[in-house]
């Protein structure tokens, strides 16, 4: 058998004086490789006979462990030497910009519900909210449309196969006007809310999609008129566009729970080819928006929530929270809010950290109105 003593010293020495990660890898393969000297002589210990095999195994495999342990401790010390020269040679500039990250952004419809909600807090509005799966009791029957009513015609609705326990349909909410009567229902009078959410119609177009956002809002109380709703509806359409010329038109129309009910329009003007809300309907060039609807609260619908319409009266209104968007901030169609491109919303959308406010706006434009 070959002289144990020489090949460790060879191995140790060449491990001691390899100065890569290469370079030893290399002296790993000569003395443990599939054909390296140490392996070689493991392999004659099957043709040993027992006594020498006994004698020659703890020695050949002492060698074996002795190189492999002097390898992992060598690889060790270069690997450090190698951490230690790069850490020396590469520094970070501190005085870089750093790479922009990835943010997101807020959507217009969620900036515009959030405007909204400031304007009429400083009016004393509470913001209520409730199911986007509604029966049709609360969604049509309280509201003056029972199921003879021709006005259910106008709401193309999404219905349920199955019923509740109270033997009612079940359908996607047309509208939030079951917000108001939940709340007329839960806590009596006055009440003065809003109500955001999204609603469903079977419709879709360019100006319609089958779920859209809207925004209602009620007031109930003692010795309501018009008056005051025209004062509330001008005072927030004033805030929302953040202009003091907004002028407003209220036609007469038909909403089977209002009575009497009112369009109403908003003059806009025609700036650099650009259709901008604000200035009167009735000058030159210009032109008369549909904005809202609202009236005064059917007595059928204020007697259903089990108040005295004799002591209690109150008025209503309600516009897309999405067509708000499209006027304010300039978009053409209202499916593009639904459609999850990226580039739209890096357009149109709100940085999180920098989105525009209302807050102190309303305040004083209330003031100058009353």
């Amino acid at each position: 058998m070959a002289d144990t003593d020489q090949i460790r010293t060879d191995a140790l020495a060449r491990i001691a004086s390899a100065a890569s990660a290469e370079a030893l890898d290399r002296v790993r393969v000569a003395f443990l490789g599939k054909q390296g000297e140490i392996s070689l002589l493991l392999k004659t210990l099957g043709r040993m006979d027992a006594a020498e095999r006994q004698r020659a195994g703890p020695l050949l495999n002492g060698l074996r462990t002795e190189v492999a342990d002097a390898i992992a401790a060598r690889k060790e010390v270069i690997d450090s030497a190698a951490m230690d020269r790069q850490l020396a040679n590469e520094a970070i500039d501190l005085s870089l910009p750093v790479l922009p990250e990835a943010v997101g952004c807020v959507h217009p419809v969620s900036q515009v519900m959030d405007e909204l909600a400031e304007i009429f807090a400083d009016l004393g509005f509470l913001v209520a909210s409730g199911p986007e799966i509604e029966d049709d009791w609360h969604n049509f029957t309280a509201l003056n449309m029972p199921e003879s009513h021709p006005a259910r015609a106008m709401h193309d609705t999404f219905y349920f196969p199955d019923q509740d326990a109270q033997g009612r349909d079940m359908l996607l909410r047309t509208h939030t006007s079951p917000v108001q009567i939940r709340a007329m229902v839960a806590d009596g009078a006055p009440v003065r809310i809003i109500a955001p959410g999204r609603t469903y119609r079977s419709d879709s177009d360019a100006t319609h999609t089958p779920m859209f956002h809207q925004v209602e809002g009620l007031v109930i109380d003692r010795d309501i008129h018009m008056g005051h709703l025209k004062w509330t509806l001008e005072t927030f359409l004033k805030a929302f566009f953040e202009r003091d010329d907004i002028v407003l038109r209220l036609r007469p129309s038909y909403f089977p729970f209002t009575e009497p009910s009112a369009e109403v329009d908003v003059g806009f003007s025609f700036q650099n080819g650009r259709r901008v809300i604000g200035g009167s309907g009735d000058t030159a060039g210009h032109g008369w928006l549909e904005v809202l609807g609202s009236g005064m609260v059917n007595r059928r619908v204020i007697d259903a929530c089990d108040l005295d319409p004799d002591e209690w009266q109150g008025f209503a209104f309600g516009c897309g929270i999405d067509r708000l968007a499209m006027l304010k901030y300039g978009m053409s169609d209202l499916r593009s809010f639904f459609d999850g491109d990226l580039r739209w919303l890096r357009h149109y959308g709100f940085a999180a950290l920098d989105v525009p406010t209302l807050a102190g706006g309303v305040g004083s434009r209330a003031g100058a109105a009353a």
